[in-house]
């Protein structure tokens, strides 16, 4: 027999008891899942969906679960709850040097905060060459090219859904106020002009070899 559905997009018959059917979705779920998503999965209304997740995040706190269920990046997921997090590191990193360098972070942060940015912009904020460190941010799919400048014709770019994922925010208006500590783009435009010119003149990151 075919499938039904409403003009929501559930099912006119729901597929199965609704929390129960939410956890299978998300167990396998290797991103977060939208309400939409899962309502149309499950073949309840959105109202009722919303209303289970909430439960079942405050259900798996109330019982101090070693996960919890949370929004990120405009869906929901599990994840491992903070103090158990060293426990699953440790089991999933041994032997592997997983974690991004100290460079990386930082140029990470400067992306985030800037973004859209170019090479440039964020290697004369850093003051030393990012094209090592970018690469790995562009393979872990942490940042994405974002379009081009349209003064100097150079690629832009910003962090991605996943880095928002990672981070465990569901927006970049979630970041720290850290901004205002970074410099001001106006007062890079001498220094931008002088690399552009001298392109050897960055020096090159000694943590980059190791990203």
């Amino acid at each position: 027999m075919s499938e039904t559905r409403t003009d929501d997009g559930t099912l006119d018959v729901a597929v199965a008891e609704l929390r129960p059917s939410l956890e299978a979705l998300l167990m396998v779920a290797d991103q977060p899942l939208d309400v939409p998503t899962l309502a149309s999965a499950v073949g309840h209304p959105v109202d009722a969906v919303t209303g289970a997740l909430a439960e079942l995040a405050a259900e798996y706190d109330a019982q101090g679960r070693g996960f919890e269920l949370r929004t990120v990046a405009g869906g929901w997921r599990y994840y491992t709850r903070e103090e158990y997090a060293a426990v699953v590191e440790g089991f999933v990193l041994e032997g592997q040097q997983a974690r991004l360098t100290q460079a990386a972070l930082e140029t990470l942060s400067v992306v985030a905060y800037k973004q859209p940015v170019s090479r440039a912009r964020v290697s004369a904020i850093r003051g030393v060459n990012v094209d090592g460190v970018m690469r790995t941010l562009l393979t872990r799919g942490l940042v994405e090219e974002a379009g081009r400048d349209g003064e100097h014709g150079a690629t832009l770019y910003r962090t991605t859904a996943y880095f928002l994922e990672r981070i465990g925010i569901g927006s970049l208006d979630e970041l720290p106020e850290l901004a205002p500590y970074l410099p001001d783009m106006a007062d890079l435009e001498d220094d931008l002009a002088e690399a552009v010119s001298t392109p050897a003149a960055a020096a090159t990151d000694p943590d980059e070899q190791a990203s």
